[in-house]
């Protein structure tokens, strides 16, 4: 009986007794990969992503490749290793019939840089660029004798153009044409997934993309630092910094939308666009920015116990100064699973089967099934990113558990962040596939709802309630994200499984919610100007860059990118001092409800947060025997009871 006692009392402590959680959902989640490694096997055999990246003609070649030859086409097959671009006989008229493009296509090694305006014209720029125009079967010195060339040539004359960013594609530079034929790949946008349309923005501006996610990179790393040596004129610096930059950022965006609106010289279909997005920007931003100040105006005399918050964490964090590197090293993760994902998909997206026409062109028809691998795989996508995430709120959690819950303050644990990723993949990753899979749950019907909000263009009412689910799922999200990170605390420091760490992980808030809300409310809006500090000078940095190119690209889709991603990067390093937060704060519930602080039950909290939490819930009378010194130099005291 007694060593069961033993046993019993020593089930809170972290490392010690542990055993496999949630083996099942491990299981499903092995059996789910594999599902998902036979999808990347079949994308790579089936698909061609190649043809997304270069381009082909209307005869099923590849622009800048050998080719195999299609039956029944008699021009496929060729060499096309030095025609790397797709060039339209009709690029000013183009049309859209059953989402293709009408207009005969071709690879030619140069897009004509002036314009052409006769037959002769095209032979001549044919002999002296080797570039030829006119389809294949041709030949050059038949240009101006087969009377079949009206209909084997581009439409004369033929408009100057240029190679478009990476797609390699002919994009015409005469106004008129140009305006035509943005509009014919703005409307093919429209029919094609939403990812494919967030790649072509990424692809568009791309270098001005990768520099300003560097930018944001710089701000997050800047943004650790401080926190980590984080005072009080610091915080007002911040929040200064903050107020200036939503101000800033809106007045810019207004100043924008005006100068784009009364521009005589917009015409262009990618300008108008920007218009109607710089607007959509301007008042959202307006709105956050109204609602930032309020509630910056409101919690100024509060946020000094964020700060004291944050000075204690701050010292575990050095305490613990692996952790300033486990964000980075998710990140990687998570970059090289979201290329492998982006790859995987664009190979699905092209998997097809090459039919030749009644004119010896070339169609791709899509093969059955691909639409339920694509959705098979986007689940795949959240919830692998989910665990990924998961693991890191685990390792974090079991290392900060591991200190706090160590007697000898001036002796903390060796290795504590290598201990927590053994603990990790050796008993509870079973816990984490279970806790990301209750988020995949959630985010699933929200991209659905905003697909259906995507197709009701005309219907208010149902775009309004479609509107108040969206915030009701995202709010739920917020909740069952915030559960499950004090569920992962739980299982570092017990060892238990999801639903048992959740159950006691709830009991316990439960008794201390009113005492650690607030004081959890005041860190993470802090932690939320920080995140938004980033956000505003990363975007104003967009604003800046992308406005040099009006007539070439709808810069509004990069400029949301950049502003999630920018978003996506702060949160990913500030949310250690979150977790931290988080964890040190249901640690310390645990200790008040188990221990009363005397020689035969000692608290493990050491003064300084004992003192904080004190002063910042003004602790009844009833417990000011709580206040005594902790026994730091007791090594061998009682140690936690069950719950």
């Amino acid at each position: 009986d007694s060593g069961d006692s033993i046993s019993e009392r020593q089930e809170w402590r972290p490392v010690v007794y542990r055993r496999c959680t949630d083996t099942l959902w491990l299981l499903l989640f092995c059996l789910f990969w594999a599902g998902l490694m036979f999808i990347s096997g079949y994308a790579v055999v089936a698909g061609a992503a190649e043809r997304l990246v270069l381009g082909y003609d209307s005869f099923g070649n590849i622009c800048g490749r050998k080719n195999t030859p299609v039956e029944g086409a008699n021009l496929s097959g060729l060499d096309m290793t030095n025609k790397k671009y797709v060039f339209f006989l009709n690029s000013c008229s183009l049309e859209i019939q059953r989402l293709k493009i009408s207009s005969l296509s071709l690879c030619v090694s140069s897009c004509p840089q002036q314009q052409l305006s006769s037959l002769e014209d095209l032979q001549s720029f044919a002999r002296n660029n080797g570039s030829f125009l006119c389809v294949y079967n041709l030949n050059v010195s038949s240009y101006t004798l087969n009377p079949k060339a009206a209909q084997l040539c581009p439409t004369l004359p033929v408009p100057p153009s240029k190679s478009f960013p990476l797609f390699n594609r002919c994009v015409p530079q005469n106004p008129e044409c140009y305006s035509k034929y943005a509009s014919v790949l703005i409307s093919m946008v429209n029919e094609m997934d939403v990812f494919q349309r967030i790649l072509s923005g990424i692809l568009a501006g791309r270098d001005t993309v990768i520099g300003l996610s560097v930018l944001a990179l710089a701000f997050s790393l800047i943004l650790v630092l401080a926190f980590r040596f984080i005072q009080t004129l610091l915080v007002h610096t911040l929040i200064a910094l903050v107020v200036f930059g939503l101000l800033f950022v809106s007045g810019i965006l207004w100043w924008l939308h005006y100068d784009y609106r009364n521009d005589p010289s917009t015409e262009l279909e990618t300008e108008k666009e920007n218009v109607k997005f710089l607007l959509g920007y301007a008042i959202f931003s307006t709105i956050v920015t109204v609602v930032l100040l309020s509630l910056t105006f409101v919690l100024r005399k509060k946020l000094q116990i964020a700060v004291q918050l944050f000075r204690i964490v701050g010292k575990i964090v050095g305490r613990i100064p692996f952790l300033l590197f486990q964000p980075l090293w998710t990140f990687l993760i998570l970059i090289m699973f979201w290329v492998f994902w982006v790859a995987v998909l664009l190979s699905l997206g092209t998997a097809g089967t090459a039919e030749s026409t009644s004119e010896g062109q070339v169609e791709y028809r899509a093969l059955s099934g691909i639409c339920y691998m694509v959705w098979y795989h986007f689940i795949g996508l959240i919830w692998t990113s989910e665990f990924i995430l998961a693991c890191q709120q685990m390792v974090i959690a079991g290392a900060v558990v591991a200190c706090y819950f160590n007697r000898n303050k001036n002796n903390p644990p060796p290795h504590p962040v290598l201990s927590s990723i053994s603990v990790l993949f050796c008993y509870h990753l079973g816990t984490a596939v279970k806790g990301s899979f209750l988020i995949t749950i959630l985010r699933i019907p929200r991209i659905v709802l905003l697909c259906l909000y995507n197709t009701l263009n005309q219907k208010k009412n149902a775009k309004c309630l479609i509107n108040c689910c969206f915030c009701w799922v995202c709010f739920q999200k917020s909740c069952l994200r915030c559960f499950n990170q004090h569920a992962y605390t739980t299982t570092a420091i017990n060892g238990t499984n999801f639903c048992t760490s959740a159950k006691d992980a709830v009991c316990i808030l439960a008794k201390n919610s009113a005492k650690l809300a607030s004081i959890s409310c005041f860190g993470d809006f802090l932690l939320f100007l920080g995140k938004v500090f980033v956000v505003c000078f990363t975007v104003f940095g967009g604003l800046m860059a992308f406005n040099y190119h009006r007539e070439l690209q709808a810069w509004v889709v990069p400029l949301l990118l950049v502003g999630f991603f920018a978003y996506l990067m702060s949160h990913s390093f500030l949310s250690v001092f979150e977790v931290t937060a988080d964890a040190m704060l249901l640690c310390f519930a645990i200790d008040m409800e188990t221990n009363d602080g005397t020689a035969e039950k000692p608290y493990f909290v050491d003064q300084e947060l004992l003192t904080f939490m004190s002063q910042s819930n003004k602790l009844t009378e009833g417990r000011k025997h709580r206040n005594a010194r902790p026994f730091q130099d007791n090594e061998d005291g009682t140690e936690l009871q069950p719950m």
